[in-house]
């Protein structure tokens, strides 16, 4: 796998065609091109940016927005030609092996729910604990006594959800305690909207001036292009334009040098994105903001999170929130509490019943 840096080779194509992007000069059409990715990048950049490549001179570009997973398998087998998506490899999914991930704009990962609720942010540690199915309930977080319904995209392979379980815990697969899943973050964020005590992630390009949803603050930091070009917000990823590996795609590789360029730049602005060539001191920082992060969650090596459905494409049963698989999760874990519920009663009556001898024996003695 490899993760190309062309700014560089995107000023220089820039400068050889004589200015073309910067001066309204038409480049050479070329063929068509098809894209698919998740509905992540597909709002934040690629939407808009078509459309700018299009009035560029270039040939008309098909977009397919959907998740992740079937993206980078078409683009592996050759379907589509340019995949998007909010992470970068999985390096157990051989699929990937074959795929070239570069970086175009960074964005936010943020946290949401619905925006009645009075909860207005949360600690690394509180979030982690939250879906790790350790704390439940909103009053826990300063909210009212109701329930925390947790919200994830299905495949656990998903670009946001892959990114921000790979902060929290350290690996992108991390199963987590959300019960609620649903095929992409678009449909997660409808379903938080309709929810008072939903909780859930998405990203500041997808959801800035969504009035029916609140981005909670994370360690006191509001989440900004500028809280995520000066380090202070922890929680970002890069968004990647993905091609496969040792293939001659000179359109694709035109389109990618596009979002470099300055009215490229400016659309990845216009969506609160940072360009990637911007915020280059975030890729230097990131092995210290990894570590900044495991000390904020006390992280240590999680086998599993309290009730977590298992949810990925080979169990699509565990979509529905009242999925066989999801109602198991509950069940375990409400058997679990009752059990130790009964413990603890019956450990109160044994220390009450040995209380009570032993006042009897010293009544005697007495």
């Amino acid at each position: 796998m490899k993760i190309r840096f062309r700014y560089i080779a995107a000023f220089a194509l820039a400068c050889v065609s004589g200015g073309a992007f910067a001066h309204g000069g038409r480049a050479p059409a070329g063929h068509a091109l098809t894209w698919r990715g998740d509905v992540t990048t597909a709002r934040a950049f690629v939407d808009d940016m078509a459309a700018a490549w299009r009035r560029s001179g270039h040939a008309r570009m098909t977009l397919e927005p959907f998740n992740t997973i079937s993206a980078l398998d078409q683009l592996s087998h050759g379907q589509v030609d340019i995949a998007g998506t909010a992470r970068g490899i999985a390096p157990r999914r051989a699929e990937e092996k074959s795929l070239q991930f570069t970086p175009v704009a960074w964005d936010a990962l943020v946290i949401i729910t619905n925006h009645r609720n009075p909860v207005r942010g949360l600690t690394l540690k509180q979030l982690h604990d939250i879906y790790f199915g350790k704390i439940r309930n909103w009053s826990q977080l300063g909210g009212p006594h109701r329930p925390i319904n947790v919200y994830a995209v299905a495949s656990p392979s998903d670009g946001v959800e892959f990114s921000l379980r790979r902060l929290l815990y350290g690996r992108g697969n991390q199963p987590v305690a959300a019960p609620r899943l649903y095929i992409n973050v678009k449909s997660l964020e409808k379903a938080v909207a309709l929810d008072p005590d939903g909780f859930g992630v998405s990203t500041l390009s997808g959801v800035h001036g969504n009035r029916k949803l609140k981005m909670l603050a994370i360690s006191g930091v509001r989440p900004s292009t500028a809280h995520v070009a000066d380090g202070s917000y922890p929680l970002y990823t890069p968004l990647y334009l993905v091609t496969r590996n040792n293939e001659h795609n000179p359109s694709a590789q035109a389109f990618i040098d596009f979002t470099a360029s300055a009215t490229g730049k400016r659309i990845l602005r216009k969506h609160h994105l940072l360009p990637y060539a911007d915020g280059l001191s975030l890729a230097q920082g990131e092995d210290e903001r990894m570590a900044n992060i495991a000390d904020a969650v006390g992280r240590v090596i999680h086998n599993g999170p309290t009730a977590a459905p298992r949810a990925t494409y080979t169990s699509r049963t565990a979509i529905a929130p009242t999925s066989p698989l999801t109602r198991a999760a509950r069940d375990r874990m409400l058997d679990k509490q009752a059990r130790e519920a009964e413990n603890r009663k019956a450990a109160k009556r044994s220390n009450a019943a040995n209380a009570a001898a032993t006042r009897k024996a010293n009544d005697k003695q007495g």
